[in-house]
């Protein structure tokens, strides 16, 4: 059966021709685009976007930055008079001003948090949260949520945001009602679409994730070390220490046909071939073993993460607390994990209590070491193991043997994803087009928290900045920011995201990292406006690349 090789490769800077790739055995060469994909010419972008009423001014800006490759500036819609800014307090539960509080919550709870707020002297009003539903997810009133006050500009909102406070109402936010996700609201919208036609296209589009996957850079950053054309951020990854290591894909990462970093349960990934000509939208799930002498093999746990740590869950049924469910944003625990490392992980691996097998470039163990962590040799991975598993890792490494490490990827029908020393995987969710049909899977993919809308209120039916990828029937790769969090651009809610790439013409889509991550990269310049403060750009785990072709390549300034 056809596996993965866990050698590392740095991707931070090689030169790019090291960085070219190519898909499930695909040719990195000119050739007929792959089965299925239309050969005749591809329409142009849609005149008018599925975004407030019909009839919104909006205006298309195109530019090509290389051969095969475009980018399209959109602004829809105008501000308008009837969003207004708010302040929104949080509801607690039970009733009781004590109680645990939460964006919104039942509609008694959020009646009893009014009536106080009444009795205080203040004009609350609860509104139902009705949510749209998807194709795993019935939607409808989620929760109430209570606010008060409508303002035309955020200062007055934040002065009764601090009157509230002080009359003993903790909890209180300032929010703009158009990144509600009303389908009234008239804009504005901006959106940057980056089109990568296999047609034309000479270069190579690869994922990056920089010196170490345990390192964070900026999208420029990772494109700038590349000299790439273009760069668009990518997959989740770990934020704070408490989860892991900041910079780890918290999904699937593969880089040049390295598997170095594990899916989360089934969760959809992108596929990219450097030729453009094989990406696609895939579920997959994965099986890594340690293959010991006498035929012992152990069970993997994980590929490139701090041992008893899986954000967004996801990983073996015997994971607290949610088993091989995904929960987004949610860090699950084992104490008893088997965990390979590669030279990619960083310079040193986790320490920390258990065992370590140091392998060589041939898999032969040089060292066991307890505690476990410390630097590995050049080409070298390790095996760490953690809880009951260090005594089983312990028992079959010793010095002079072989230890071989394996993965296999599978996708939805059960087939073993076919590599190259070109693949290159990104993690996201949740889909958001399958076969040309909206398909948004929130639920699978673990934005639906039973007990909490709070989460799926702020994450998903609310808008927000977001990054979209997928490709079209014509075989073209899309890739897609929403800028959001501002009054000059209000975002996506989920939903909306998958009008979006439906009306882009995508037959197959998902959901990338979001939120302040939302970036793309024209040229050495960032061309959206990221929703951090200032418009700074967050530092992310690793991010798209568009590069020049073989004979124009070149560092950008």
């Amino acid at each position: 059966m056809p596996t993965l090789s866990l050698r590392a490769v740095s991707r931070r800077a090689a030169a790019p021709a090291a960085l070219t790739v190519s898909l499930l055995g695909l040719a990195a060469l000119p050739g007929p685009l792959p089965a299925g994909m239309a050969e005749a010419a591809p329409p142009q972008l849609p005149l008018e976007l599925p975004l407030g009423p019909a009839g919104l001014a909006e205006t298309h800006s195109t530019q090509t930055l290389q051969p095969g490759v475009s980018l399209t500036s959109i602004t829809r819609g105008t501000a308008d008079p009837a969003t207004v800014w708010t302040v929104e307090v949080q509801v607690p539960a039970g009733g009781r001003p004590t109680g645990a509080r939460t964006a919104i919550g039942t509609e008694a709870d959020a009646q009893a948090l009014a009536a106080r707020l009444a009795a205080a002297g203040f004009g609350p009003r609860v509104e139902p949260v009705d949510t749209p539903a998807t194709a795993d997810f019935a939607g409808g009133v989620i929760g109430y949520r209570v606010r008060i006050g409508q303002f035309p500009a955020q200062a007055q909102a934040t002065a009764e945001q601090a009157r509230v406070g002080a009359a003993g109402f903790p909890g209180a936010s300032t929010v703009f009602s158009g990144w509600d996700g009303a389908a009234s609201d008239r804009g504005p919208w901006k959106l940057q679409v980056l089109t990568i036609d296999p047609r034309a296209f000479t270069g190579s589009l690869v994922a990056s994730y920089g010196p170490s996957l345990r390192d964070r850079e900026t999208t420029s950053a990772l494109g700038r070390a590349a000299g790439a054309t273009a760069a668009v951020n990518a997959g989740y990854f770990v934020l704070d220490s408490a989860s892991g290591a900041p910079g780890d894909p918290a999904g699937a990462g593969m880089y040049d046909g390295e598997l170095l970093s594990e899916p989360v349960g089934d969760r959809p990934v992108l596929l990219l071939d450097d030729d453009a000509r094989g990406t696609r939208v895939e579920r997959v799930t994965w099986t890594g073993s340690v293959l010991a002498p006498k035929g012992a093999r152990l069970p993997l746990d994980g590929v490139n993460r701090v041992p008893g740590l899986i954000r967004n869950c996801g990983g073996t049924p015997d994971d607290a607390a949610f088993g091989s469910a995904p929960r987004h944003d949610t860090t699950c625990t084992d104490p008893d994990e088997l965990v390979a490392f590669t030279t990619a992980y960083g310079p040193t691996t986790p320490s920390g209590a258990g065992v370590e097998a140091v392998l060589d470039a041939h898999e032969r163990v040089v060292a066991v070491r307890s505690p476990r962590g410390g630097a590995l040799p050049a080409g070298g991975r390790s095996v760490q193991a953690t809880g009951t598993q260090a005594a089983r890792l312990s028992a079959v490494a010793a010095v002079g043997k072989r230890l071989r490490l394996q993965a296999t990827l599978v996708d939805e029908g059960g087939r073993v994803v076919r590599h190259s020393a070109g693949t290159s995987l990104v993690n996201g969710g949740p889909e958001l087009v399958r076969d040309g049909v909206e398909h948004v899977t929130v639920a699978r993919d673990g934005m639906v928290r039973p007990g909490d809308p709070s989460f799926y209120y702020g994450w998903a039916a609310k808008r927000n900045p977001r990054t979209i990828a997928g490709v079209d029937a014509y075989g073209r790769t899309v890739l897609v920011t929403a800028d959001g969090r501002s009054t000059a651009s209000l975002g996506l809610s989920i939903p909306e995201a998958a009008r979006v790439a439906k009306s882009l013409g995508l037959r197959d889509a998902l959901n990338l990292d979001g939120g302040g991550s939302t970036t793309m990269v024209a040229r050495g310049a960032v061309v959206n406006t990221p929703s951090d403060a200032g418009g700074a750009e967050r530092p992310v785990g690793d991010a798209l690349l568009v590069l020049p072709s073989a004979s124009s390549q070149r560092r950008l300034p």
